[in-house]
């Protein structure tokens, strides 16, 4: 019990609330109003206006020019040619037109925003209800007052150059499809067929594993326990840049690795498909078909660095992590006379991404 000679209890029961207190309390806060509206200079002369105009859509027309730009450069550099002049030039002037194409858009549609379109503030009430056929008529009316305001059914060039501008800069990257499969010609006809492309490659029965990219062929006892070897086709290394090197080898690069006979887990059908614990397995990722170069000898792991897909090297590829959906397709290989390893036959499914029909 406090004192009663206790000078803050004293204090305490002989408090009040002031008056002034009370109605600082209750009174409601206010709305603080809008700042004064400022006129923009293209409000308040035409001519700034008709300047900020041209230069909208006159930066949209510029991005159709880049677009247009991008899909010739494409065709000036054809990187089928093989030069490395062609493809450096190819990718440079690709990019830089589709980078120029979709700058020219947004500093377009932002210039657009900040200079032609109405600043005017506006404070839109809220309402806790569904719509009705009044509601939709008010959204309606909303979508009209925007078109008002934005200018965009008046003011055509801004218009029409906008949606030139938005298809342009789409068909950069239409084009670039075609270099996806070379055309079909007389002297391959398979070549308008991805499928089919995919389905054969240089792999044939007899053909030395090599080393990449010295092409030196490959010998099993060369092979050491917990190795990972970046093969090609002894032949491909005689191939040059006009001849297809870089197609060729984009299907049929391999990786080969060698584990204890015992740790492998074959099917009756694959178990002459290895030699020894040798084994050779695609390296063309099953997801999208990035390179998968990264082989963990302690757990028998191969990784894809691209999106993480894992394959279980002890059985069959199969995927244990990831997106890829299929096992990677395994080369039979076995030894010849003089102790290399050879191809006993090419893949035996088609190599690369999941998304190619199969049977």
């Amino acid at each position: 019990m406090a004192h009663e000679d206790d000078p803050l209890e004293h204090e305490r029961a002989s408090w009040k609330p002031s008056p002034g207190l009370a109605v600082a309390v209750t009174d409601p806060v206010r709305s603080p109003d809008l700042p004064p509206h400022r006129l923009r200079m293209t409000d308040q002369d035409p001519k700034s206006m008709n300047r900020a105009v041209r230069t909208v859509y006159t930066l949209f027309y510029l991005s159709v020019a880049a677009s247009i730009w991008a899909i010739a450069a494409y065709m000036i550099f054809p990187i089928e040619s093989g030069s490395l002049i062609d493809i450096r030039y190819n990718n440079l002037f690709i990019g830089l037109g589709i980078a120029l194409a979709l700058l020219a858009i947004g500093i377009g549609a932002i210039h657009w925003s900040k200079a032609v379109m109405n600043d005017k503030e506006y404070i839109e009430p809220r309402h806790a209800t569904r719509g009705r056929d009044t509601v939709r008529a008010a959204a309606v009316n909303a979508f009209a007052e925007a078109n008002e305001e934005s200018g965009f059914g008046r003011r055509t060039m801004i218009r029409n150059s906008l949606f030139a501008a938005l298809v342009a800069s789409i068909l950069p990257g239409i084009t670039l499809f075609r270099g996806l499969a070379p055309e079909a010609s007389a002297a391959n006809p398979q070549a308008g067929d991805p499928v089919a492309l995919l389905s054969h490659t240089m792999w044939k029965e007899g053909t030395r594993l090599a080393h990449d990219p010295s092409g030196r062929p490959i010998r099993a006892a060369d092979v050491t326990l917990g190795s990972a070897f970046h093969v090609i086709p002894e032949d491909l290394a005689g191939l040059s840049h006009d001849e297809g090197y870089l197609e060729e080898k984009a299907k049929a690069v391999v990786l080969l690795m060698r584990l204890l006979p015992e740790d492998l887990n074959e099917p009756e059908d694959k178990k002459d498909w290895s030699y020894n614990g040798i084994v050779a397995y695609s390296k063309v990722c099953t997801h999208v078909g990035c390179p998968v170069a990264l082989y963990e000898q302690q757990t028998h792991h191969l990784l894809c660095p691209c999106h993480q897909s894992q394959f279980d090297v002890a059985n069959g590829a199969a995927v244990i992590f990831g997106p890829a959906a299929r096992p990677l397709p395994q080369l039979p290989i076995t030894v010849d006379d003089e102790g290399y390893l050879v191809a006993r036959s090419d893949f035996q499914e088609p190599v690369g991404p999941s998304f190619w029909e199969r049977p």
